[in-house]
């Protein structure tokens, strides 16, 4: 399995809004992308800051949600909400539960 982190700088006040869009639009494409395992977002309502982890079967399936657009739509959702490009790395899921 392979993950993919996103950091980005949200607005402070705006994480409920970030959060609604998560929920009811990116999990939901994500879903119907192939090998889509989940998705986890983390947030700090004080600062804004938010942690997005993406769950891929295969290394393949990740670079993929890339290379066809799929990511940067999901990012664009966002652009309202916040300050910079969002960093992202991605990495081998060693240990799962």
């Amino acid at each position: 399995m392979y993950a993919r982190v996103t950091i980005s700088q949200g607005q402070p006040g705006k994480t409920d809004e970030v959060i609604r869009i998560y929920r009811d639009s990116v999990v939901p494409a994500g879903k119907q992308q192939k090998g889509f395992k989940g998705l986890y977002l983390l947030t700090d309502r004080k600062t804004g800051k938010g942690i997005t982890i993406g769950l891929w079967e295969t290394e393949a399936d990740m670079t993929a949600s890339e290379t066809s657009g799929y990511y940067q739509q999901q990012v664009a959702k966002f652009k309202d909400l916040v300050g910079a490009p969002p960093a992202r790395e991605g990495y081998e899921v060693s240990i799962a539960p």
